[in-house]
């Protein structure tokens, strides 16, 4: 953090002792349909910018909207997990501003009637206790493009010669789930805040209607901070600070502004309503004075039919929320008799679901979770991607363990396999046959590789007879590398001694 950014802030022990925070969590999720919100455009990151366009959104005259099916049962399914009321009877509505990277200079939301509201999220800390977090409201909306500015240090508009329009994005659909004022977390607020959003993206990828990659900004979090002297009852002048993009900086965002408001506050100042930028090595900058709901000039979009969700379809989709994710975690740590600590590790690595469900493709739970929780995370790394992105299935990763538990192959050969799966060669029994990595059976062979290595090492067999036994592994060694690994090396020093007359 520079010097600047810490020149005024207040110690956090004096800022929990003279204020209290008042935290509001905003939190947008693209939702991982096929296509966009309005219209047919392909809902995809990454691909070449102004690509994934068409008239509709893209705002061009006489194009019109049609609603995605899909984006409205995952909205619902979101505020059945969150445990809201869902509206029988919603609108949307036009949000309109100017800005470059809306086309239409307006957004289509949601306002006054959203489709689910009322809800509440109970979210575990650390210490095993759960904190209430309270839901005021789930929208639908549409998402925005995105803007690259070209020329500054930051990357952000000021100072910047060029900016550069991709709306690849426009229209992608978008859920906003807001809270209600969150209050009495005293000196918890930033951990509260990291584990609402933790327990939020658990949540949304439990129910498979987000990807929600943060650091793609398929999920983004809009912090409201604000504080009030202790025993005051009315809410202090919040700020909303923008876009924060990992679970570590909401946290660090919450607890600066804490800091940085305690001290405007405290030497007689008066905190701005504003929109704040967060930045990643821990502080916050003034954006631009927050808009009311009022600048927005809301009113019904006239090209869209209510949404009138049936009491029969809600009912429907609540038969497929599951198992909140931290009670499943909890069950399955407690089947698998695993540390807390082994289970935080596949929990940071995203590989709890892989490992349950190569568990219930055949495969133990050790085997699992040695091969997810290390070869596997291993070989994500080096790709630089998310594990649950190799392209290899649980179902795969079953087989291989089948296929060393029958003896067929051994660990060090079952990896050659895993990595021709990975390069696309086919399935596991497929990529073991192409290889010709098989263990092999055939005391004959390994008879006859063993008899070539003690006539090669005449002194070394001599020790083994003298009785020196953990000379074998000489032998061993020698064994396996002329039958390139495939050699059962159990088997082998068997056969060593047996041909040493060691029994």
């Amino acid at each position: 953090m520079s010097v600047a950014a810490t020149a005024d802030l207040l110690d956090y022990d004096d800022v929990i002792a003279r204020y209290d925070p008042v935290m509001g969590m905003e939190v947008h999720v693209e939702l991982s349909t096929a296509t966009k919100m309005f219209c047919g455009c392909a809902n995809r990151f990454g691909a070449e910018p102004n690509t994934l366009v068409c008239p509709t959104c893209l705002g061009l005259p006489g194009a019109l909207p049609v609603l995605n099916e899909a984006a409205v049962s995952s909205a619902i399914r979101i505020g059945l997990a969150l445990n809201c009321e869902i509206a029988s009877w919603c609108r949307f509505a036009r949000k309109n501003y100017f800005y470059p990277d809306q086309p239409k200079n307006y957004q289509i939301s949601q306002y006054d009637e959203p489709i689910a509201f009322n809800g509440y999220l109970d979210v575990p800390l650390e210490d095993g206790t759960t904190w209430r977090v309270e839901i005021e409201r789930a929208h639908m909306e549409e998402d925005t493009g995105k803007l690259t500015h070209l020329g500054s240090e930051t990357g952000r508009i000021a100072g910047a010669t060029t900016s550069l329009a991709d709306f690849n994005r426009a229209g992608v659909p978008l859920i906003e789930i807001v809270t209600k004022p969150i209050e009495g977390a005293g000196e918890r607020a930033p951990e509260i805040a990291r584990a609402y959003v933790t327990a939020l993206r658990d949540l949304l990828r439990g129910l498979d209607v987000s990807d929600v990659r943060m650091d793609q900004g398929s999920m983004r979090c809009d912090a409201n901070v604000s504080l009030k002297p202790k025993g005051d009852s009315e809410f202090g002048t919040r700020t909303e600070t923008k876009n924060v993009n990992s679970l570590k900086s909401v946290e660090v965002a919450v607890r600066y502004e804490m800091r940085r408001q305690a001290a405007v506050l405290t030497s007689g100042g008066r905190v701005t309503q504003e929109t704040r930028h967060f930045h990643e090595d821990g502080y916050t900058s003034a954006g631009r004075a927050k808009e009311t709901a009022e600048d927005y000039r809301y009113f019904p979009e006239p090209d869209l039919e209510p949404v009138a969700p049936s009491a029969e379809l809600v009912e429907q989709l609540r038969t497929t929320i599951p198992e909140l994710p931290w009670l499943a975690r909890k069950r399955i740590q407690d089947e698998w008799g695993i540390s807390d600590e082994v289970m935080r590790d596949l929990v940071n690595a995203g590989a709890v679901e892989l490992v349950a469900a190569t568990v219930a493709a055949g495969s133990s739970s050790e085997s699992a979770r040695a091969w997810w929780g290390s070869f596997l995370m291993q070989k994500a790394n080096e790709a630089g991607v998310a594990v649950a992105d190799l392209p290899i299935t649980p179902v795969q990763v079953a087989a291989v363990v089948r296929l060393v538990d029958d003896g067929k192959l051994s660990n060090k050969l079952a990896r050659q396999v895993v990595e021709g799966v990975l390069a696309g060669e086919g399935e596991p029994e497929a990529v073991m046959t192409a290889r010709g990595l098989a263990l092999v059976r055939d005391d004959s062979l390994i008879q006859s590789a063993v008899d070539e290595a003690l006539a090669a090492n005449p002194d070394v067999a001599e020790k083994i007879r003298g009785g020196k036994i953990a000379a074998a592994g000489a032998i061993v060694g020698a064994v396996m590398k002329a039958t390139k690994g495939q050699a059962d090396a159990a088997r082998v020093r068997e056969l060593v001694l047996q041909a040493c007359g060691v029994s």
